[in-house]
């Protein structure tokens, strides 16, 4: 795993949408964005929230281990879960309702590209979970991202632009809650 290209990507992205996009666009390997980008941060998310679940139980022991791991595998799951969710809302939502052609693949890379906000946040909260209420006002910059990204990756058409963005964003925000929310439930139930 090249963690200089990883912050390369997540700076760029935040930093530069439209450039970012680009630049993503352009490039020959179309599954890069798993292997690169997504399962990365997933594991960087899992590991930050594996941690800060350990430092706010101080290490106690057993349940402080089983405790950390829940949270880690509650994020892992709904990270993957709600990506690969989100991705097919949209391709299905682009193909039923916006006149694009049916493209799972191109749906998969917009989509774990336009989640680095929440990849990031999620890092940064699983350690410090303070920034939590901070953490929901920020995630809000993903509209902006995926603004972007509607033109450059997913060759919307200006006319849609506004609707495409607002139904995708809500899409990547709220999967990977959705997933977490199941999981969590499923957690209790099967406790």
């Amino acid at each position: 795993m090249n963690y200089k290209e990883l912050i390369h990507i997540a700076f760029s992205l935040i930093s530069s949408p439209a450039r970012a996009w680009e630049e993503i666009r352009l490039e020959e390997d179309k599954q890069r964005v798993y292997t690169v980008f997504v399962y990365p941060m997933i594991g960087l998310c899992g590991l930050s929230v594996f941690i800060g679940a350990l430092l706010s139980n101080d290490w106690s022991g057993a349940a402080s281990f089983q405790y950390a791991m829940t949270q880690c595998c509650a994020v892992a799951v709904s990270l993957f879960g709600g990506y690969f969710l989100a991705a097919w809302a949209i391709d299905e939502m682009g193909r039923r309702f916006f006149d694009l052609p049916a493209d799972i693949a191109l749906a998969r890379r917009f989509a774990g590209y336009a989640l680095v906000i929440l990849f990031v946040l999620q890092i940064i909260t699983g350690i410090l979970p303070d920034f939590g209420i901070i953490a929901l006002f920020v995630e809000f910059y993903t509209v902006y991202i995926v603004w972007e990204g509607s033109v450059r990756m997913m060759h919307v058409s200006e006319k849609l632009r506004l609707r495409f963005t607002i139904l995708s964003s809500i899409l990547l925000i709220a999967c990977p809650a959705l997933v977490r929310l199941l999981f969590n439930e499923l957690s209790v139930v099967l406790s």
